[in-house]
């Protein structure tokens, strides 16, 4: 007699037997409801099995969520971007309010100094300035010979004295600052009417300062007194009564018997935007004139 092959397959009544049993359960199970004889065995493997699976979704709830971070995340992204877009047009247009405002200021304020001193203005805007290492400080104008402006013409803005025209194209012109070391200015102290020489030192940032030597030693400037031109003959290279500064300090050399003073001038250097170089009334050219309080029509300048 030979033995039975163990890998040989379950007999068909086997699984005859067992799909009747299992078809069995099912149908005492639907009928019994919650009556159900099998009810004891299922809640005891729920309660087995119950940690296994939490902790089964756990796992799986970050993969799960993946696709929502990765959508939630370019959303928030995309939301950064156009905030920051549009905070940077909101500076922007603050930072183009404030120019337009100052110009205005600006505007306002050479109006008023060509009223106050009955000077015939060309306006113009510094467009480039010299480099600190040059040996000379001087800023290039957008004006030039085509708006009547050429050399030997004086430059002011709202609160004085500029400097003078050295040269000119006819689009543009370049103006020797008031504070070069080669820049020499007849001044007037405005409490005495005397006269002396005002020399700069070379220096254009908000620590600029001026020298002062009077003509007549014995005259003593007082500390805060006003210093305006003197005026060069036909008003060239400097018309006269245009402010400088003020009186900041007075040195006495007892050698020399010489009073020295020290200028603290009006003019900001280094933040020049709009200037106007004065001209004659009748100067005709690319762009309007500047009368006496009158304000130019922008529509007719370049």
């Amino acid at each position: 007699m030979s033995l039975k092959d163990p890998r040989r397959r379950p007999s068909r009544s086997v699984l005859a037997v067992l799909c009747l049993a299992s078809v069995t359960a099912i149908t005492v199970d639907h009928q019994g409801g919650e009556d159900s004889p099998f009810e004891p065995v299922r809640d005891a493997l729920g309660n087995t099995l119950a940690p296994a699976q939490e902790s089964a979704a756990v796992v799986a709830r970050p993969l799960t969520e993946i696709p929502d971070f990765f959508t939630s995340n370019k959303s928030l992204r995309d939301d950064i971007a156009k905030l920051e877009a549009e905070n940077q047009n909101l500076r922007g247009e603050l930072a183009t309010t404030s120019v337009v405002r100052r110009r205005a200021a600006e505007l306002d304020g050479l109006l008023n100094a060509g009223k106050e001193s009955g000077l015939a203005l060309v306006p113009a805007r510094v467009v480039a300035m010299e480099p600190a290492q040059s040996f000379t400080h001087t800023v290039t104008i957008d004006a030039g010979t085509s708006s009547g402006i050429y050399p030997d013409m004086t430059v002011i803005n709202n609160r004085g004295l500029v400097g003078r025209v050295i040269a000119a194209t006819k689009r543009s012109a370049t103006v020797l600052l008031l504070a070069d070391a080669e820049s020499v200015v007849g001044a007037r102290l405005g409490s005495s009417s005397e006269v002396g020489f005002l020399r700069g030192r070379g220096t254009v940032d908000g620590d600029a300062r001026l020298d002062l030597d009077l003509v007549d030693d014995a005259e003593t400037p007082g500390k805060d007194d006003v210093v305006v031109t003197w005026g060069s003959r036909n008003g060239t290279p400097y018309v006269a009564g245009v402010p400088i500064g003020i009186v900041e300090a007075v040195f006495s050399s007892p050698r020399d018997q010489a009073k020295h003073a020290v200028i603290t001038p009006f003019v900001d250097f280094s933040s020049l935007d709009l200037v106007g170089v004065v001209v004659n009334a009748a100067t005709e050219g690319d762009r309007p004139v500047i009368q006496a309080g009158e304000l130019p029509d922008p529509d007719e300048e370049d």
